[in-house]
């Protein structure tokens, strides 16, 4: 299930190919160092656009099948042990009523937090079309729909982009997906956030920061200049497209991953396992259609 055909490294000292390890010579070193290295790595589970609800497919979006995809990424998880689980955005999808939303995100959300206690949900489009945000977030028993944390020797970071161009949180129906935006006063947090931090950061996103395309962020090049000012960002993982990419802006990893509901069939699910290492490297295992990637820390 790992999928390791597109594995790609960005780096100097190793990559993947054909399932094998290859070291360069300036990595070369004992077993029992490599295992020591891996055994200190923070695991992190991802994964992004559920879309899940109790209602027939749409193009290739297979709503249902969702809560079977999941249940493969929790065995998978079960066995990584990962310290936490970030889910990257729309959860859910879109109803036609509050009750039935509140359904939605019942039953999905019941599946997910069984998978691990440490588990936070970045805000999606989707999410908080039909419902509030304090209705999703209570679902979910989150506080915050942005906020920050540490684990270990590196800091966190959870944005918001559901929000208009006139500032405006999205709910009840009242935006368009075109239309996501983080508000000054979000930036200044931010910005305020990673003044005050001194390790190495990782931040998530659901709408893109790295393009100016539907799915971008509309004042991205704002978010993306208080990213790069920090000097800490080492990436940014982000949904909302559906698809696999990665970008490199400012010395800054923007990696998007694949959503879960698209396509029938588990040889079509999509989730990762996200690892860092000590130094900062960080290896992004993929399973299924998630490609997997490695990228090191540089300065």
């Amino acid at each position: 299930m790992t999928n390791t055909d597109n594995y790609v490294r960005l780096g100097r000292r190793a990559f993947l190919k054909h399932e094998t390890l290859v070291l360069t010579a300036a990595s070369l070193g004992s077993s029992k160092l490599l295992a020591d290295d891996e055994a200190s790595r923070l695991r992190v589970g991802l994964v992004t656009d559920l879309h899940y609800a109790d209602k027939a497919p749409a193009g290739t979006r297979h709503y249902r099948e969702t809560l079977a995809k999941l249940e493969e990424a929790a065995r998978q998880f079960e066995k990584d042990k990962p310290s936490f689980l970030v889910e990257l955005g729309d959860l859910i999808d879109a109803a036609d009523s509050v009750d039935v939303e509140q359904s939605y995100l019942k039953t999905i959300n019941q599946k997910f937090s069984a998978i691990c206690k440490d588990r936070h949900y970045v805000l999606g489009n989707h999410c908080v079309d039909t419902l509030k945000k304090e209705e999703f977030l209570g679902g979910v028993e989150q506080e915050k729909s942005y906020f920050s944390f540490d684990r270990g020797d590196f800091h966190f970071v959870v944005l918001d982009s559901c929000f208009r161009s006139d500032g405006q949180p999205y709910g009840r129906k009242n935006s368009h997906w075109t239309d996501a935006n983080i508000p000054a006063a979000e930036i200044g947090w931010l910005e305020s956030d990673l003044k005050a931090n001194d390790k190495p950061v990782i931040v998530f996103a659901h709408q893109r920061l790295d393009v100016s395309n539907n799915h971008g962020v509309r004042n991205n090049t704002d978010v993306r200049k208080v990213l790069e000012a920090s000097g800490r960002v080492l990436a940014v993982f982000q949904g909302h497209s559906h698809q696999n990419d990665l970008k490199e802006i400012g010395g800054i990893h923007y990696c998007t991953l694949v959503a879960m509901v698209e396509g029938s069939g588990s040889e079509n699910n999509g989730y990762s396992l996200m690892e860092i290492d000590p130094s900062g490297t960080i290896h992004l295992t993929g399973f299924r259609k998630q490609k997997s990637y490695e990228w090191e820390r540089r300065g």
